[in-house]
């Protein structure tokens, strides 16, 4: 053997990893990098998507809009496991809940109510009429409970009376909106037309309005109030912009998969998770806060578009609608990976 074929056969022998056995099964598609499957709840409904969630992190339950069943549904985190749905809830969309009070706000686009709930043995304690209701959020420090609704209005309730105190007209139909938790200002976003509105809740008022020029069709936002960013999930040019919620300026926009339906910024690992309708779940990665970029696109399945963020728990909640062979959705249940 001359000295060139000794240095291969050397190498082969050294290395047989590199060489795949006759009949081996293709490699397993590598797990996220960037989330851990922890665990899969399974809940029960049809065919079709579900909507949003809030969590009661005290007493570990998560509250889902069972939108393809018409019901608020219960989920035991600790057992893992469904333990109760309150039916008659019509095209249910959005859920806060109110820890203080242990009460339950609930927005049926159908029928057109905000239907308040006893946490305790989820008696229903007020029905709010509000056409078209929607997106729901609660503010803590005021007690106060904001639904977004047809056809141009947000409406403001006290969470302890059930008194509608204000109903603030809007320049477009309501869509994805958050909360400053240390000054008085609300930021939503519009659709027909698109844009960026900011409202101040001590008055009740809209303060500005500013176009997107990027991107159309904003639905969900997020919000990283220590860098006074704004994150808007835009299905017409499928991204997320990011925009200066002190100017209205927009200073960054990253590509997405299209559908979004949820948007939540995770400030301790500095990235966003939003989740797509295509059948995709986006990890973005904020360098700083003008500059952002993809890490991972984790597939999920189709109409998978609501999720939930839990930055206490440290815990991502990916709804994903119930598919062919499974006897209802399930809840997929991620860490985020350092």
């Amino acid at each position: 053997m001359n000295r060139l074929a000794r240095g291969v056969f050397f190498s082969i022998a050294l290395t047989p990893c590199l060489l795949p056995a006759l009949g081996d099964e293709p490699p397993a598609a590598a797990e996220p990098a960037t989330l851990e499957l922890l665990q899969t709840i399974p809940l029960n409904g049809a065919t079709g998507r579900l909507d949003h969630m809030a969590i009661d992190s005290k007493h570990a339950r998560l509250f889902v809009a069972n939108l393809s069943n018409n019901s608020l549904d219960i989920v035991d985190l600790k057992a893992g496991k469904l333990i109760k749905q309150i039916p008659d809830q019509k095209k249910i969309q959005g859920i806060a809940y109110a820890p203080e009070l242990d009460r339950i706000f609930v927005g049926n686009g159908t029928g057109g109510e905000c239907n308040v709930f006893d946490g305790k043995d989820y008696m229903l304690l007020k029905s709010i009429k509000l056409p078209g209701a929607d997106n729901v959020r609660y503010l803590a420090r005021r007690r106060l409970v904001y639904v977004g609704h047809a056809e141009k209005a947000l409406s403001v309730i006290d969470a302890q009376t059930y008194v509608v105190k204000a109903e603030i007209k809007l320049p477009g139909r309501p869509e994805g909106f958050q909360l400053d938790t240390k000054r008085p200002r609300l930021y939503m976003n519009t659709v027909e037309p698109t844009r960026l509105v900011v409202v101040d809740t001590d008055k009740n008022e809209v303060l500005q309005s500013h176009p997107l020029t990027l991107a159309d069709r904003a639905y969900p936002m997020a919000v990283d109030e220590a860098n006074h960013r704004l994150f808007l999930g835009c299905r017409n040019k499928p991204s997320v912009v990011v925009m200066d919620s002190e100017t209205g300026q927009e200073v960054a926009s990253v590509a997405i998969p299209e559908d979004i339906d949820d948007l939540f910024y995770d400030a301790k690992n500095k990235r966003l998770y939003a989740s797509c309708g295509a059948g995709t779940l986006a990890v973005i990665r904020q360098r700083d806060a003008d500059h952002y970029e993809t890490l991972e696109t984790i597939p999920t399945a189709k109409l998978a578009r609501t999720c939930f963020f839990d930055p206490a728990g440290e815990r991502l909640y990916l709804i994903v609608p119930r598919q062919e062979g499974q006897e209802g959705p399930t809840i997929r249940v991620y860490r985020p990976r350092l």
